[in-house]
Order: C-alpha cells, then sequence, then structure tokens
C-alpha cells in the first residue's frame, strides 16, 4: 500500500510538471517530502521561477579579471579537487564555476572573497547535471533570495537569530550571552551556505526539497533556531569550557544531522515558526531580502522581539479555536492614571512604576498577572495567551521603566516575551478615528497622545507624570509556572504536528515563488514602439522575480481620499498587493490615462498610504491571470531587447473585481498606444 501511494503523489506531480503548475501546486503534491531524483531539476527551477530566465551567461564576455581573480581560480580547482571527477571532467568543471561566479560578481561590481560560501551553494546544484546556464540561473536565485544580506559580523541577521533564541529559550540565550558568544560566531558559514557547508550532500538536497517547496527564505532562521535550541543540553552542560571550543561545537552541529532526520528538523522548524509573532518578520523582510537599508541600531539593541500594533489588534480579534497559533497575554505597564484615560479592553494593567517604589507589591501584582494568565487561557478568553505582549507608553521617560520590567522577566527565563513597537501611542493612533469605539475609558482631556500640548517634538513629556499611584491589579495568588520549557515536548510530537503544519504553510490564492535584487542590468527604459501590447489572461504561471517597484529615495505618503478623488484616476479597486514571498499587503490599484499606480495602506496610519507602484501604462506588456485563481492578477513590464521581447518586471495584485480591472488597464494602454502613434 505504501508502495502504491508513493507511486500515485510521484504520479501526480509528473502530470503538474507537464500542466506547467506553480510552486503552491508543487508543496500541495509534495508536502515537503524529498523529491524524486529525475524531477528535482524541474521542480528547483519552479519552486525558484527560474523557468524562463534565459541564458544570462551569453552576456559574460569571458573575460577574467576580478580584483581577487587568482583567489577565485584556487578555489574553483581545491573545490573541484575534492569531489572525486574524472580528470577529463575536472578542468571543465574549474572552468564552469569560475565562469558562473566571475559573471556573479561582476554583474553585481562585487569582490571575492574566500569563504564567502559560493562554492558551496554550487555544491549541490551540481548534482543536478544541468546546463551551466541553469546552474548559474540556480545558483543566482538562491543566493539573491534565500542568503540574507546582512551576513557578517554584527549584521541584522544574526541580531534577529539572538531574539528568536531569546524568545523560545531564554535561559539557553542567557547562557550564550554570558559566554560572549553571538550568533553571528557560529552560523555564518550556515546562513552563507545554506547548512550546504557543514551538512552532508544527502541532507542539504532533502533540506533544499522542502525549503524551496515553502518558497520562504526566512525559513533559515527557523532551521537554525531549531539546530541551537535542539542542541541545548549539550551546550549548557559545556559551561565550563572555554568559548572556542563551544563556539566549533555549536558551529559543527549540523554535520551530526542525517537524511532520515531532515523531515523531523524541517517541521520541528515550521512549528516554532507558527509559534512566533509574525509581524516582525514581515517588517524585516525588505531590510534582509530587498535591498533596503535597515537600521542596525534597532535592531542589535532591541530588549526582546518586536510586536507591530497590527498584529495585536488582529490578534486580539482572532478566532480562539487554533491552539498552535500565536496568542497574546496583553500586559500594559503604563502609569496607572495613563492606563484609566484610556487602554484596549483585553490589557491587563501592570504599573511599572511599583517595581522601584513598592517591590513587594509589584511582585503580588506578577503573581495575580500570571493568575490571570492562566484563568484566561482555562476559559479560551480573547484576552488569554502564552505570550506576553508588553506595552508602554510609547515615550521614552515612562518607557524605560517598561524596560524594566521586561528585562525582570527576560531574567527569570520567561518564554514568549515580546514588547509592542511604538506602545500605547501606536495603538492610539491605529485607532485615531475610532478611538471611544476600540479603547475602553478613554479620556481624551486625559490620555497623553490627545493632549499633543503635552509633549516635546520628540514625544518626550514636558513636565514630569507624577508616579505614586498603586497599579489597581493586586490580586494576591499563588505564581504558577506557566511558562515551562517546550523543546522537548515539541519532539516528541513532531510526527503528531506534521500533519497540520502543511494546512498552515499552503495559502492557495499565493503562488510563493522567489525574490531577486535589483540588478544594476534591468532595464527598465520606455517601452519599444510599434509593437503590440501581449495580454493573455491564461493559466501562465508568473515566472519573473520581484523587485521594488518605487526608487528607493524617499516613502511617499499619502492621504488615500485624496487620491481616490484625484480627477485623473479612471478606476480604483480595492486590492491586496502580493509579495513573491507570500506576504499580502492592503493596497489600492488605481488606473489614470498613463499610469499603474499602487497605493499600500500604512498600518499604523489609518487613511494614509505609500506609493508603492507606479508605472507608465506604457511598459505594460502582459496580463496574466491563473485558471485556478482568476482573482490573481500579474502585471507584466518589458522591453524590446533585439527583436526579443524582456521581460523586466512585473507586479502581482489580487483583485476581488479582477476582469474590469484587466479590461479597465487593456484599454488605457490602448488608448495610449493610439495616442502616441
Amino acid at each position: 500500500m505504501a508502495c502504491d501511494e508513493d507511486t500515485v503523489w510521484i504520479t501526480e506531480l509528473e502530470t503538474a510538471l507537464l500542466e506547467e503548475c506553480s510552486a503552491t501546486d508543487i508543496y500541495c503534491i509534495c508536502k515537503g517530502k524529498p523529491l524524486p531524483d529525475h524531477l528535482r531539476a524541474d521542480i528547483w527551477q519552479i519552486c525558484l521561477d527560474i523557468r524562463d530566465k534565459g541564458n544570462q551567461l551569453i552576456h559574460f564576455n569571458e573575460v577574467f579579471d576580478l580584483q581577487n581573480q587568482a583567489v577565485l581560480r584556487e578555489d574553483c580547482v581545491n573545490f573541484v579537487s575534492k569531489l572525486g571527477n574524472e580528470e577529463d571532467d575536472k578542468l571543465s568543471v574549474v572552468s564552469d564555476l569560475e565562469s558562473i561566479l566571475t559573471f556573479y560578481c561582476k554583474s553585481r561590481n562585487m569582490k571575492y572573497e574566500k569563504n564567502n560560501g559560493f562554492l558551496e551553494l554550487l555544491l549541490p546544484l551540481l548534482t543536478l547535471k544541468v546546463q551551466r546556464s541553469t546552474t548559474y540561473n540556480l545558483f543566482e536565485a538562491i543566493h539573491d533570495a534565500y542568503v540574507p544580506q546582512s551576513c557578517q559580523k554584527n549584521g541584522n541577521a544574526f541580531h534577529i537569530l539572538r531574539l528568536l533564541l531569546l524568545y523560545h529559550d531564554p535561559e539557553l540565550c542567557s547562557f550564550l550571552d554570558t559566554k560572549r558568544i553571538t550568533p553571528d560566531m557560529y552560523c555564518l558559514s550556515w546562513f552563507q551556505s545554506l547548512f550546504a557547508s557543514t551538512c552532508t550532500l544527502s541532507v542539504v538536497i532533502n533540506m533544499w526539497d522542502f525549503y524551496f517547496q515553502q518558497s520562504d527564505p526566512f525559513f533559515i532562521f527557523f532551521l537554525s533556531l531549531i539546530m541551537v535550541v535542539n542542541a541545548r543540553d549539550q551546550i549548557i552542560s559545556m559551561k565550563n569550557e572555554s568559548r572556542e571550543n563551544i563556539v566549533t561545537n555549536l558551529t559543527n552541529m549540523p554535520a551530526a544531522l542525517e537524511a532520515e532526520d531532515v523531515s523531523d528538523f524541517c517541521s520541528l522548524a515550521q512549528y516554532y515558526a507558527m509559534k512566533t509573532p509574525s509581524s516582525f518578520k514581515t517588517d524585516l523582510m525588505q531590510t534582509l531580502y530587498g535591498g533596503k537599508e535597515g537600521d542596525n541600531a534597532a535592531i542589535s539593541q532591541a530588549l526582546c522581539l518586536p510586536v507591530s500594533v497590527r498584529e495585536l489588534i488582529e490578534n486580539v480579534n482572532m478566532e480562539t479555536g487554533n491552539v498552535d497559533a500565536v496568542r497574546f497575554f496583553l500586559v500594559d505597564c503604563r502609569p496607572v492614571e495613563q492606563y484609566n484615560a484610556g487602554h484596549l479592553p483585553t490589557a491587563f494593567h501592570l504599573d511599572c512604576n511599583l517595581m522601584l517604589q513598592e517591590p513587594s507589591a509589584f511582585a503580588t501584582a506578577v503573581q495575580g498577572l500570571l493568575s490571570a494568565q492562566k484563568q484566561a487561557l482555562a476559559v479560551k478568553s480573547n484576552a488569554g495567551g502564552e505570550h506576553l505582549c508588553f506595552l508602554g507608553s510609547g515615550r521614552n521617560e515612562e518607557d524605560q521603566y517598561t524596560h524594566m520590567v521586561v528585562a525582570s522577566f527576560l531574567q527569570k527565563h520567561t518564554q514568549y516575551v515580546s514588547l509592542l513597537t511604538g506602545g500605547y501611542m501606536a495603538v492610539h493612533n491605529y485607532f485615531c478615528d475610532n478611538l471611544n469605539e476600540f479603547l475602553q475609558d478613554h479620556n481624551s482631556s486625559q490620555c497623553i497622545v490627545c493632549d499633543v500640548g503635552g509633549l516635546n517634538g520628540d514625544g518626550s513629556s514636558k513636565s514630569s507624570l507624577d508616579c505614586s499611584n498603586n497599579s489597581k491589579s493586586t490580586t494576591n495568588s499563588q505564581s504558577n509556572d506557566l511558562f515551562g520549557k517546550i523543546s522537548a515536548a515539541m519532539k516528541s510530537k513532531s510526527a503528531e504536528v506534521k500533519g497540520k503544519l502543511f494546512d498552515y504553510i499552503v495559502n492557495p490564492n499565493n503562488s510563493p515563488v522567489q525574490e531577486r535584487h535589483v540588478s544594476s542590468n534591468d532595464k527598465m527604459g520606455k517601452r519599444y514602439r510599434n509593437v503590440a501590447p501581449v495580454f493573455s489572461i491564461d493559466g501562465e504561471v508568473d515566472n519573473f522575480a520581484d523587485v521594488n517597484n518605487v526608487q528607493d529615495e524617499e516613502r511617499e505618503l499619502v492621504p488615500i481620499q485624496s487620491w481616490l478623488k484625484n480627477p485623473d484616476v479612471i478606476e480604483h479597486f480595492p486590492c491586496q498587493e502580493v509579495k513573491l514571498n507570500g506576504f499580502m499587503y492592503k493596497s489600492h490599484l488605481m488606473v489614470t490615462d498613463r499610469h499603474l499606480v499602487v497605493l499600500r495602506e500604512i498600518y499604523d496610519k489609518k487613511g494614509i498610504a505609500e506609493i508603492i507602484v507606479k508605472r507608465p501604462l506604457s511598459s505594460i506588456v502582459k496580463i496574466t491571470a491563473k485558471k485556478r485563481h482568476p482573482e490573481l492578477i500579474t502585471f507584466k513590464y518589458g522591453v524590446l531587447d533585439g527583436e526579443q521581447l524582456h521581460i523586466t518586471d512585473m507586479d502581482k495584485f489580487l483583485i476581488p473585481n479582477a476582469a474590469k480591472a484587466t479590461n479597465v488597464v487593456s484599454e488605457q494602454i490602448l488608448n495610449h498606444l493610439k495616442n502616441q502613434d
């Protein structure tokens, strides 16, 4: 029976490949299983979105003159010498590797460095035995879309991994901090090569099968997290050893992973991902993978995992049936007079000033907090959750005390601790038009946010507040340990969890193909003339990478209503902007007689949006829709490259009224072309 089932899914997969399936279709069929060897090359190309990429190496002038060309060549020779190829093949493989890496470095104007993970990334690709041009396209897609851009000492990627470790295993994080061991010391090679430099080839291939089916670049963080958390007992047992020995052991841990362990390993990583607030990933994705500069200081100095106000509000309103989803228990740490002037209905008040002024009362309040949390969980209240989200005022003057409260929980190794970004001010701004409806006991005359005159320009108070009030929650109760370690429990329930994981990963409205970074070679010029636009509303799969549509000199924020009333706007369509990593943003698609404009709503500024797309209609060369999801529309842009149409970019949207939107855009493009003629 098992053999028949294996045959069935492989046959289904082969049929799907003939029908030009998407990465989502592949995941639905394979459910994360290792891929058949004879189909792997085709499936990786689909998941990495390079099937129609073409031979980019034809643009390589075969001039090998990088600054470190000799180093690159030597690395290629040494690398191939360990592969065991026949002597006749070695020269050819070395030549291919040197060409691929030289062209990649030149196309990005970058210097080749030893131990940068490039060759290790290429090793699994060589096993596919595909053409050199395909190997290059696969390497480019993997490195651009999956390797975090901040993979250097003290880079953002490693600060983020530490925050994740602090969130899920604060005791282990504290141990490593005490030893002054930072993630960049042991997992740089993991990130640079997606574990290819430390794991065996069979493990890497199985891991990449799972990884690429998900099309989630951020998954490397949870794979790395599991690698560390699963070895926590071994790590802590080394407390008397030198830092160097601990780092060496940490670095080499992936080598112990075996091929048959990969499925459970990846499933546990998925489970941890589900048990982690998602907004920090959404907010940091562009910094890590989208080419945007991030605020290193903000991330490196973060006290704990940040949570956005949108995620908090949506979480409060979420159905309580899903026991595995993140559920917040909101702890409002503002002074009592601020809390009494307005707060979220589900917030538990823990006055941060008590910590210094009345430590015993503070300890009693913490016991009351844990008791209230336990009771809320027992009755499945919307206010209940395992995950503690602390809320300050959003002003430095009071938040220094909020940070002390949060630090006290972290020092006790409390699991699942996060801090709301922007504090109460962010909540207040989120509900600015309906404050009395969504905030409890809101009093505009006493509310520090409403009382703008009481604030300096930087949001700090002009006069100190009276902090002598007691917390209104001082309930005596036996403290309960509700934050036990979950690592061992997760390992034991891996098989139980795996089945339900796939339902969370697959979003049938998305086609999770991969992002790339904008290349200096991309042609973004005006569309060719005298060539008819190519419109096809069919089942074609989108095969072009996601890029930033608006130049990043400055974010252009505009009032949504003013755009809706703009006389130049011919039609307006509410929609969801769909990024190729699967994320969706509430947006508005506007059609004028010359441009396609998309406004993305700003989650913490109601009524305000960012102009995320502004495309000349003349640059649109194709509009496609999927047969299975006709509401998912892709606009493709391009130029004439010789006699061939060269697609340079694309935007994807989920539009309820997709047919009308397509017709309106098509009509305006045709009118625009007629006017040009």
